[in-house]
């Protein structure tokens, strides 16, 4: 579903949005692309167990859960933050996870840093036969290969794609979608990006920008300026963006029409990748 956002701009700039958060109501946006050949490849090879990592307010952890439900999946996810253990039934997500039946591992960030390390630890009296690795954020090549399916012939006539960037994943996906005549930009939400170039460049050929400068300090961190946006935009258009990635990407958007990023009488279409607003 595209709907145009009902708001006038200058130079006969078109602003629309791809509404791939309402593709599931469990396991909405870029995470039912992300994992959809992930759960395929899981149960094509016989395993029991999904393994994944992520932080506390973490999208990926909450919809690894639901998968894992609805595929009869056993789910288990090393948390970054030990710290919340004793109190973790107080974040939404994480108390949905676990009535979801996932398990959770709480770790120091120094451990979590050591991937491999916590797997040998924690797992060792677990077959490796029985369970399949979902990395942080989901991006690997089979999630690519679902972020391509997010344009389609519904996006042929756009001449910008725009996307908010977690680990990559979606960008790499929409990039190598992409058709001649667009142009891909990716607004990152965290500080200190340069290194998901690399990434991207990973799974795809083609070519993408990155428009670092609406992370507001990093991942997670937002102030008056973004929440005041989000909040407006909401109101204006009733369509519902959070402040984590959807709502940096779109300021970052508006903020760039404003600079004249856009050529008059473009065709803008960004990406809802979903998430809970927090």
């Amino acid at each position: 579903m595209i709907q145009k956002v009902p708001i006038h701009f200058s130079d006969n700039i078109e602003l629309y949005i791809k509404r791939i958060d309402l593709i599931d109501n469990q396991i909405p946006g870029n995470k039912y692309f992300k994992l959809k050949y992930n759960i395929e490849e899981a149960k094509k090879l016989g395993k029991e167990k999904l393994i994944t990592f992520g932080g506390a307010y973490s999208n990926h952890i909450l919809a690894v859960s639901y998968a894992g439900k609805r595929h009869n999946l056993k789910t288990y996810a090393f948390i970054r933050g030990e710290e919340l253990e004793s109190k973790y039934q107080t974040n939404s997500q994480l108390k949905i996870a676990s009535e979801n039946g996932m398990n959770f591992v709480f770790v120091s960030r120094s451990d979590y840093r050591e991937k491999n390390k916590l797997l040998e630890r924690y797992f060792r009296e677990h077959k490796e036969s029985e369970y399949y690795i979902v990395p942080e954020g989901g991006t690997n090549s089979l999630a690519v290969k679902g972020t391509e399916e997010i344009l389609g012939n519904d996006t042929e006539n756009y001449d910008y794609i725009c996307t908010a960037v977690g680990t990559g994943g979606t960008l790499a996906g929409i990039t190598n979608a992409k058709l001649e005549h667009q142009k891909v930009l990716g607004f990152p939400a965290l500080k200190d990006s340069e290194f998901l170039v690399k990434e991207i460049k990973k799974y795809t050929q083609n070519k993408f920008e990155l428009i670092q400068e609406y992370h507001f300090g990093g991942y997670a961190k937002k102030n008056e300026k973004l929440i005041n946006f989000v909040d407006e935009f909401n109101k204006k258009t009733n369509i519902i963006i959070e402040p984590i990635y959807t709502g940096k990407m779109m300021y970052g958007v508006f903020e760039e029409i404003k600079k004249g990023k856009f050529k008059s009488g473009s065709k803008i279409l960004t990406i809802h990748t979903g998430g809970v607003n927090q």
